[in-house]
């Protein structure tokens, strides 16, 4: 498995308000993602979003991801 560290700073805007994150793992930056994404898209609107993207991933090069 490999190990990925990130250095970002991420400041995201809406019309209620605003926020800033730092993630450092990639977990941590999939979490600020569907965050985002939900309340961009909706929850169902979302999860339709993120399985929509896992579709292009067999179960064998998910494999090869870890």
């Amino acid at each position: 498995m490999t190990t990925v560290s990130i250095d970002a700073d991420i400041k995201a805007k809406w019309h209620q308000g605003q926020c800033s994150y730092s993630p450092g793992s990639p977990e941590e930056l999939a979490i600020i993602g569907i965050d985002l994404l939900v309340k961009e898209l909706g929850t169902e609107a979302a999860r339709a979003f993120v399985s929509q993207v896992f579709e292009k991933y067999k179960p064998t090069e998910l494999s090869k991801l870890t």
